[in-house]
């Protein structure tokens, strides 16, 4: 695949998710604007008269047709163009079935924090508080476990069996002061040609996470230099740091929504801010206030990204290693590489792929 190709994939999934964003808004508007929440509201109310199962019918009815409606772009985006492209060679039922394992997953970890919401909504003026403190929590919670119990669900991870590569890669992240249990390899490339690394877990599940793609495909050398990134940022605290970031953007995020939670009272119609007329509203309101503050966030990003790059180079010693590394995952992820300047501080959570390897050689 050429510059030209990459420009091309890219500039298209740009055009599906500005289409997935206006659908998702329209979707949300339309609810808002025609009372078609209070409609499902009052419905739900006439099946039962419990507060949390009238939150769970109308969040469940309201997920289900904002899925659907965005069902064929989010086949184009994930099936077509990877494919296309390259990207994915999954057969048609592999893929299928991750679909549905992420969608029931991602659907009872949404229910469960809609009900949440509800329940604290129901309970206090300070649910906006509660609500942020919590959300961090359960990013800790599910960092520990997403070795354990989420990674197996989508991928076969077996312990590395090349010794000398495994002594090599625990001997690094014993140079950077990170503790490791273990390297394992996941069968990545019976989906994609993708490749990646990560160090992934907390205290006793923490682990080093190579895609086989990766650990058959790049050089030792190379393996180090992305492992090396990867490692900078345990050692720099980026969980930590991430989180409370998370928490600060959170308690200003849940405050603007219970303020405008509590304007559609009045000028919606809902009876109070627990009712679950008003979760399309709700769902808005976070939806607006996460796009405003996604430049910030990939700011942030970008920040710890540099950072992390800058301690591989350290670590290693390596520049070559790293601009081997960099250039081999941009043909294979099928990165891009110079994107315009206002996308980059838009849209990307890691500094433009050619802006890291001009870094790496600055430092030869």
């Amino acid at each position: 695949m050429t510059d030209s190709d990459s420009g091309r994939y890219h500039r298209l999934q740009l055009l599906l998710r500005l289409a997935r964003l206006g659908l998702s808004g329209g979707y949300l508007v339309a609810l808002v604007l025609t009372g078609a929440g209070a409609l499902v509201a009052a419905h739900a109310a006439a099946v039962t008269a419990s507060a949390p199962g009238r939150v769970a019918l109308v969040a469940a009815a309201l997920g289900i047709g904002q899925t659907l409606l965005g069902l064929p772009l989010t086949w184009l985006s994930s099936w077509v163009l990877p494919r296309r492209y390259g990207l994915l060679h999954q057969p048609l039922l592999g893929w299928l079935g991750d679909r549905a394992k992420g969608a029931v997953l991602g659907a009872a970890i949404g229910l469960a924090g809609v009900e949440v919401v509800y329940a604290l909504l129901r309970a206090t003026a300070l649910w906006w508080l509660l609500t942020a403190a919590l959300a961090v929590a359960f990013a800790i919670v599910m960092t520990a476990i997403v070795p354990v119990w989420i990674l197996p669900m989508f991928f076969r991870l077996t312990p590395l069996a090349d010794a000398a590569l495994r002594a090599r890669l625990l001997t690094l992240a014993e140079r950077a002061g990170v503790r490791a249990i273990g390297v394992w390899i996941a069968d990545q490339s019976r989906k994609s040609r993708t490749a990646n690394a990560a160090v992934v877990g907390l205290g006793h599940t923490r682990r080093i996470l190579l895609y086989d793609t990766l650990a058959t495909g790049f050089r030792p050398d190379e393996i180090e230099a992305v492992l090396a990134h990867e490692l900078g940022h345990h050692a720099h605290g980026d969980i930590r740091r991430g989180l409370l970031v998370q928490g600060a953007l959170g308690v200003v995020t849940f405050w603007l929504a219970d303020h405008a939670l509590r304007a559609g009272v009045g000028r919606l119609g809902y009876d109070n801010v627990a009712d679950p007329a008003g979760m399309p509203w709700l769902a808005l309101v976070l939806a607006v206030l996460g796009l405003l503050l996604t430049p910030l966030v990939n700011a942030f990003s970008r920040h710890i990204e540099r950072q992390a790059d800058d301690f591989a180079l350290a670590l290693t010693r390596d520049p070559n290693g790293f601009i081997g590394a960099m250039e081999r995952l941009a043909t294979l992820n099928l990165a891009e590489r110079h994107p315009h300047p206002l996308k980059e501080a838009l849209l990307f959570s890691h500094p433009a792929l050619d802006r890291r390897i001009a870094r790496a050689r600055g430092a030869a």
